[in-house]
């Protein structure tokens, strides 16, 4: 086999000394606090036999060839799910991508424009950072959630077409900006404002649709970018805006053009979970009386100053120090426990931290257990 490069080697090495290393964990039995599958869709049985039916009540099978959708694997089963996608947002236009990474990549890779700006909060998903590498537009960040110093670098390029990025609900933070005053700010100087709502979609809104609709400013955001992976438990993503915008996509993204299309298994299971989300927002309810409990829990036992202020099914306590954080989730899987450790370079260095991710089907038992051995850990 032929020797790995030395410079790739020493990279590992120096991830090594850091304790930053990756490796791939293997699945567990222990209770979830770390998926990101917030309604327990992705192992709904309701979901898994409604596909199932849908598709042998339509004579839907795979298509016997794959491809691009401009070319064999434009399966009429997405324009029915497109559809529905965009009825369901309020909005003209959805177009379907392979994943919320595709769906950026694709994205902000070709619609900012060379002369354009694109103003984006620094602590955007790497998906975004890496769409906007791949664009021909000057782009600069902005504080994180400080609207102050994002007019300040409006006000610097007034000649400029700007887009301003942001996401409803941060990754590793679960806080959310002012999308209010952030819409005002970007009416006000004509700006373009792109929301990715990943970690929305299920979560906030009557049904779930996202915290842009549910505080009813869908018709002031150029686009939205749902990522279907976390709160519906399937793959794909869409982005959603005005149906010149899908066209636009269509001609110009990458990342859309030159990517096999979704089976139409795979279709079919996104649309019975946006179908699902419709008739039955059980599991939605118990999630946010879960969001809520653990935020009062973590209150009673002291420990509000660990935790970054959320009121997503995101919750971050700031534990500094790789071998700390690292030291601490072990701790926690040990006693039954899946909750993971951060670690820097993925969070500046000093904000390591343990991530909790909250779902519906977690007990407030399993919520005042964690919470209570983790004070244990740490005080």
């Amino acid at each position: 086999m032929k020797k790995f490069p030395k410079n790739l080697s020493i990279k590992l090495d120096n991830r090594k000394l850091n304790s930053s290393l990756r490796s791939l964990p293997l699945t567990n039995g222990l209770t979830d606090f770390a998926s990101n599958d917030y309604l327990g869709l992705a192992k709904s049985e309701t979901i898994f036999h409604s596909t199932h039916r849908y598709l042998v009540d339509n004579a839907i099978i795979q298509n016997g060839a794959t491809g691009s959708r401009l070319l064999s694997g434009n399966h009429k089963l997405y324009n029915e799910t497109e559809k529905y996608i965009a009825h369901f947002h309020d909005s003209e236009s959805a177009l379907m991508f392979n994943s919320g990474y595709d769906a950026n990549v694709g994205f902000f890779g070709s619609v900012p424009q060379k002369g354009d700006l694109i103003l984006y909060d620094e602590l955007c998903h790497a998906s975004i950072r890496d769409g906007i590498l791949l664009s021909n537009a000057k782009a600069y960040k902005f504080d994180h959630n400080d609207f102050e110093d994002l007019e300040k670098l409006i006000l610097r390029n007034p000649n400029a077409t700007i887009y301003i990025v942001t996401e409803s609900v941060f990754s590793m933070d679960g806080d959310t900006p002012n999308l209010d005053e952030l819409a005002q700010l970007s009416n006000k100087y004509n700006c373009y404002l792109i929301v990715d709502e990943a970690h929305a979609l299920g979560v906030f809104g009557e049904k779930g649709e996202g915290l842009v609709q549910m505080l009813g400013l869908q018709q002031q955001v150029f686009a939205r970018i749902m990522t279907f992976g976390k709160g519906l438990g399937c793959h794909g993503a869409a982005v959603i805006g005005s149906q010149e915008l899908s066209n636009y996509l269509v001609n110009f993204a990458r990342s859309f053009i030159y990517t096999t299309g979704l089976s139409p298994h795979s279709l079919a299971t996104v649309l019975m979970a946006y179908n699902y989300l419709k008739i039955d927002n059980k599991n939605n309810t118990l999630l946010r009386e879960n969001i809520l409990h653990f935020n009062q829990e973590k209150n009673i036992l002291g420990m509000k100053q660990l935790f970054v202020r959320s009121k997503s099914a995101i919750q971050s306590a700031i534990m500094p120090g790789n071998e700390n954080v690292k030291s601490i989730a072990r701790k926690l899987q040990e006693k039954g426990f899946d909750v993971k450790a951060i670690l820097s370079p993925t969070v500046p260095e000093g904000q390591e931290r343990l991530r909790f991710c909250i779902h519906s089907y977690n007990s407030k038992e399993e919520i005042s257990d964690l919470l209570a051995l983790l004070s244990t850990f740490v005080f």
